[in-house]
This record gives structure tokens, sequence and C-alpha cells, in this order.
């Protein structure tokens, strides 16, 4: 079965596989967690200890940049300290608490396609 034959659900499992081999000891990441390396990784700065502040604004560099593709924020360069700022373009649409986890995890899915992680 190639990729592009792949189930969401399938997807989604192999993006929790992957980051069940490369940052955890088995256990399988949550959302949160997920969001949180992908804004590490887009930051570009290497592994080193976060403020708590910081660990939000890498959760806010994930969501925005997984759903740039979407049309919801437009990269819009790095700031004076090299954080990623991303333009905000148009407002989400209401979504329930199980619609906006779909979402959010089709957007990563389509993260790891754009960059033909799987």
């Amino acid at each position: 079965m190639n990729n592009t034959e792949l189930t969401s659900k399938q997807k989604w499992e192999k993006v929790e596989q992957f980051f069940t081999e490369n940052f955890t000891d088995g256990e399988k990441p949550d959302l949160d967690t997920i969001l949180f390396l992908i804004g590490v990784q887009e930051l570009g700065k290497g592994k080193r200890r976060f403020k708590k502040d910081d660990k939000v604004n890498l959760l806010h560099i994930a969501v925005c940049r997984i759903l740039e593709p979407f049309g919801y924020y437009r990269f819009d360069g790095l700031d004076k300290d090299g954080w990623p700022q991303f333009e905000f373009l148009e407002p989400l649409p209401d979504l329930k608490a199980n619609e906006q986890s779909i979402l959010m995890k089709n957007a990563v899915i389509q993260y790891f396609e754009d960059r033909e992680m799987f």
C-alpha cells in the first residue's frame, strides 16, 4: 500500500509512530506534544531548555505553520531573535472540540506529507 492509499487514521498512526520512536520511551505522544516538537523544529535552534512562555510560543508557531497551507496564516519572516512570525489571515471556523482535533491532526499529517516524511 503506498502513501496515497493510506487512510487518515493510518497516516495519523504513522505520525504517532514517528514521535514514539524518536522522542518518547515507547508511549504515544498527545497532540500538544507533537505540536510542541513541530514548533521546536520550526524554530530551528536545536535542543535546549525553554521557559514556560517560550513553550506557549512554540505551540503557536506549530499551529500557525501547520494551518498555513489551509489559508489561516502566512509566514511573515523572523523577528529580531530569530523566532518565526505569522500573519493571521482568516479566522478558524467554529468547531466542536473533536472537530478541532480532527482539523489539527489532518494539518499535522499534511505537514508530514509536505516534507515527504512518510
